[in-house]
């Protein structure tokens, strides 16, 4: 067993859950000053490094829990929130399978196709067709034989950027049998994209 720790400004981390879009996190450190020895924040990634944020510590362990346990109740009910959006609109968000899609291979080009991210591999509250279909815009990972594994994604949903690993892909999906959802989230991101490339030529032809 790895006797490797999760350490954060000197405190062990003891406890962490993540739920929606950050994780929360109680740590535990012996050499702090006794009335700091145990922290609860929140965490979240801006990209590959970690950002911990509204940290507050004490000295008693089961006020730290406690609002451990606010702060859990807190996320996930932002989260539910968030999540119960498409259901109001009246999508059907029941998770992608195989059957859905085309398979692929490592000979594959993923850039600029649309791509279904395996259910499984996502957190249990992301398993839903709005958080699988994605266009997959570059990444090491989107070359055929690439040796790297990252894809560079835009959900078609909520239009945020992600990283998800080659092997996270469950397959290819024809622009045609897209959602009408994700048909207009194509189109939205594509016309950003168009009005970006104009503005820059725009701004070339006045130098």
């Amino acid at each position: 067993m790895s006797d490797d720790k999760r350490m954060v400004d000197g405190y062990e981390v003891i406890h962490a859950i993540y739920i929606g879009d950050k994780e929360i996190i109680v740590g535990d450190s012996p050499t702090a000053p006794a009335e700091e020895r145990y922290l609860c924040a929140y965490c979240q990634y801006v990209g590959p490094f970690e950002q911990y944020t509204e940290a507050v510590v004490s000295d008693d362990y089961a006020e730290i829990m406690q609002e451990f346990g606010e702060r859990i109740a807190k996320q996930a009910e932002k989260t539910r929130i968030d999540l119960n959006k498409p259901k109001i609109q009246g999508i059907d968000n029941a998770p992608l399978g195989r059957a859905v899609c085309v398979p692929i291979s490592e000979g594959n080009d993923l850039r600029n196709k649309i791509v279904v991210i395996k259910a499984e591999n996502l957190r249990r509250e992301y398993q839903t067709a709005t958080n699988q279909i994605m266009l997959c815009i570059g990444g090491s990972g989107a070359s055929p034989f690439s040796r790297g594994t990252s894809c560079l994604c835009v959900n078609l949903y909520s239009g945020e950027t992600s990283y998800f690993k080659r092997w996270d892909v469950l397959g290819t999906l024809d622009e045609a049998k897209l959602p009408d959802w994700a048909k207009r989230g194509l189109a939205e991101y594509r016309l950003k994209q168009k009005e970006k490339r104009e503005r820059g030529g725009e701004a070339r032809d006045e130098r």
